[in-house]
C-alpha cells in the first residue's frame, strides 16, 4: 500500500501548488534532494539569517491536490502513526526539521491541508511568538468547528491574540484561575479519594482501569475547584460525563482514531465529513444550564467589573474553559503521569514516598504550598508534561515573511502559510536534552531547571506566566498544581503500585494490577 501509493518513489516527483497560484512544476528526483538538502537557488544560498545560517527553500511538498492529502492521512492515521509520519519524512528529507507536509483530516473536512512544519524546538519556539503567527481559528489546526457548538461565539481559544475580545476574556479567565487556586486542593482531595477508594475496592476482583476512575471523577473535580457549588454527577446525574464527552467528540471528531473498528469504516465516519452540531444541541443546553446556575457568582462579580464582554458570551467561554481546557487536559495528562510512575518502578517510588512523607506529616492534609517544596515531585510532573504535552500540536498563519531557523538552517516561509509544530519532536529534542527521549525524573532538580524554557505545553514556555497579550494557557499553574498534588497523595496512600499500560492516540489506557498501601496508615 504505502510503495503504491508514494510519489517520492517514482522516477519523477510531480507537484502541483496551489498557494500561491497556479503552478506546475516538474522535478527530476536528484534536483529535488539538491534543492530539499542545500539551497534551493545560488541566491538562497547566499543569503544568510541573523544568526548567520544559510537561508533554504522550505524542503518537502504537498503531492497531487486532494489525492496527496488522503493518502498522507491514511499514514498518519493508520499506517504509520503521528511520530514515524514525522519522522519518515525528514528521513526523506535529509534530515531537514523544517517541512512542507500535508496535514490530516484532509478532504472533504479540510480545504486546504497544507502547512510549513516545526519539528525540533528552535524552529517550534516561533510558533509561541504572537508577534510573528496569527493563532485566529487555528485551535484545531486545519479546519474550525462550527460556532453553532459553542452558542454562536469565538471561545477564547479560537481568537487571536492582537483581537480586543481576547485581551478582555483573558483578563477574566486569568481572574478566574487566581482567585479559585485555594480551593483547588481540597477538591482534588476529595476527587482522588474517590478515585482510589474504588480502586482499591475493585482490585479484590481483578485489574482496575484508572482512565474510567479518572474521566468521571475529574469532572466533578473541575467544576468543584472552579466554581464550587454542586458537583455535575449530582446536579445532572451520571450522565453529566457522557454529555460533556459527547461535546468535545463533536467538536474533535476529525482528530480522533483507532476508536472504531474496522478502520475504514472510522475513517469514512469521523474523518471525511463534519457530524452535525444538531447530535449535540440538547446535551451542550444542558451542559450550559448546568454552568449558568453553577458559576453565578463567577458570572455576577464580572458583570459588576464591567469586563466587556456580555454575560452570555462569558457563559459560553466557561463552559468551553470548563470543559475543553480544563477537563479534557486532566482527562489526557494524568494518565500519563501515571503511566510514567508505572513503568519507573518501585526505586522511583520510594524515592517520591520518602519526600512526600517528610513534608506533610500524617494528620495534615497536602496544599498546594506544599507541594511546591517537593523538588522530586515538581520534577516528576515536568518530565510528564515535557515527554506528553497535553496537546501535541501548535498552529498559527505567518503575519509576515518570515526566516525560521532551525538548528542547521534557516528557512524561508511566506507571510500567511500555516504554520504547525508538532510538540513531542521538540519537546523531546536531542540538542536540548540529554536523553531526550527518556523519562527522567529528577530531569528539573536543582540547576536543570535552567531546562524549563523549553518544556511548551502551555502554548509557552514553563518559566513564562499566562497575560492579556499572549496565546499562553490562563489555567498553566492549576494544571500543574494538580500534577503535583496527585503524585504526592498517591505516594502518601501508597508505598508502591503496579499497572499495564496500553498506548492510544490521545491517552495511554492504564489499568491498575496493584496498589500496596503505607504500612505505617
Amino acid at each position: 500500500m504505502q510503495k503504491s501509493w508514494s510519489l517520492s518513489k517514482t522516477s519523477y516527483s510531480l507537484e502541483l501548488s496551489i498557494a500561491f497560484g497556479d503552478r506546475l512544476a516538474l522535478a527530476h528526483p536528484a534536483m529535488t534532494s539538491k534543492v530539499a538538502n542545500s539551497s534551493g537557488s545560488d541566491n538562497a544560498e547566499a543569503k544568510l539569517s541573523p544568526s548567520g545560517l544559510p537561508v533554504r527553500e522550505v524542503p518537502g511538498g504537498y503531492g497531487v491536490p486532494f489525492l496527496s492529502p488522503l493518502r498522507d492521512r491514511l499514514d498518519y492515521y493508520y499506517f504509520q502513526g503521528a511520530e514515524e509520519y514525522f519522522r519518515s519524512r525528514i528521513a526523506r528529507n535529509g534530515g531537514a526539521t523544517v517541512l512542507r507536509v500535508n496535514m490530516p483530516p484532509g478532504p472533504f473536512i479540510t480545504a486546504d491541508s497544507r502547512v510549513v512544519a516545526f519539528l525540533d524546538a528552535r524552529s517550534f519556539s516561533v510558533l509561541l511568538d504572537d508577534a510573528k503567527v496569527d493563532k485566529t481559528d487555528t485551535l484545531d489546526g486545519t479546519f474550525m468547528p462550527s460556532v453553532a457548538l459553542f452558542g454562536g461565539y469565538r471561545p477564547l481559544a479560537f481568537l487571536d491574540a492582537a483581537d480586543p475580545r481576547h485581551a478582555a476574556l483573558k483578563r477574566v479567565m486569568i481572574s478566574l484561575a487566581a482567585a479559585r487556586m485555594h480551593h483547588v486542593a481540597p477538591a482534588f482531595r476529595t476527587a482522588f479519594g474517590a478515585v482510589f477508594d474504588a480502586a482499591d475496592a475493585g482490585l479484590g476482583d481483578g485489574p482496575v482501569q484508572f482512565n474510567k476512575l479518572n474521566e468521571h471523577h475529574m469532572f466533578d473535580f473541575t467544576c468543584s475547584a472552579l466554581f464550587g457549588g454542586t458537583p455535575p454527577s449530582k446536579a445532572m446525574g451520571d450522565g453529566a460525563v457522557t454529555k460533556a464527552i459527547k461535546w468535545l467528540g463533536v467538536q474533535l471528531h476529525p482528530l480522533a482514531s483507532k476508536i472504531i473498528k474496522p478502520w475504514l469504516l472510522e475513517d469514512l465516519l469521523l474523518h471525511t465529513f463534519r457530524l452535525p452540531p444538531l447530535l449535540v444541541r440538547r446535551d451542550y443546553a444542558d451542559l450550559t444550564a448546568y454552568f449558568a446556575e453553577a458559576a453565578a457568582g463567577f458570572l455576577n462579580d464580572a458583570d459588576k467589573a464591567q469586563s466587556g464582554i456580555s454575560r452570555d458570551e462569558l457563559l459560553h467561554n466557561i463552559v468551553f474553559t470548563a470543559i475543553f481546557n480544563a477537563y479534557g487536559g486532566f482527562k489526557i495528562f494524568l494518565p500519563h503521569v501515571i503511566k510514567w510512575l508505572a513503568r519507573a518502578g518501585p526505586a522511583l517510588h520510594a524515592r517520591l514516598a520518602s519526600e512526600v512523607r517528610a513534608a506533610v506529616p500524617n494528620g495534615s492534609d497536602i496544599t498546594v504550598s506544599a507541594v511546591d517544596k517537593m523538588p522530586l515531585v515538581k520534577s516528576v510532573v515536568w518530565e510528564a508534561l515535557r515527554m506528553n504535552p497535553p496537546v501535541e500540536f501548535q498552529y498559527g498563519r505567518a503575519r509576515q515573511d518570515l526566516v525560521v531557523e532551525s538548528h542547521d538552517a534557516a528557512y524561508q516561509v511566506r507571510k500567511g502559510e500555516m504554520l504547525f509544530g508538532y510538540q513531542p519532536l521538540a519537546t523531546r529534542d536531542e540538542r536540548v536534552f540529554k536523553q531526550a527521549g527518556e523519562f527522567v525524573p529528577d530531569r528539573f532538580v536543582g540547576g536543570e531547571g535552567r531546562l524549563l524554557g523549553n518544556v511548551v505545553w502551555s502554548n509557552g514556555p514553563e518559566n513564562s506566566e499566562p497575560a492579556e497579550g499572549n496565546k499562553q494557557c490562563p489555567g498553566k499553574d492549576m494544571v500543574v498544581a494538580v500534577g503535583r498534588l496527585m503524585v504526592a497523595e498517591l505516594f502518601r496512600r501508597y508505598d508502591t503500585f503496579t499497572a499495564d499500560v496500553k498506548e492510544m492516540p490521545l491517552e495511554p489506557v492504564v489499568t491498575f494490577t496493584s496498589l500496596t498501601r503505607d504500612k505505617a496508615e
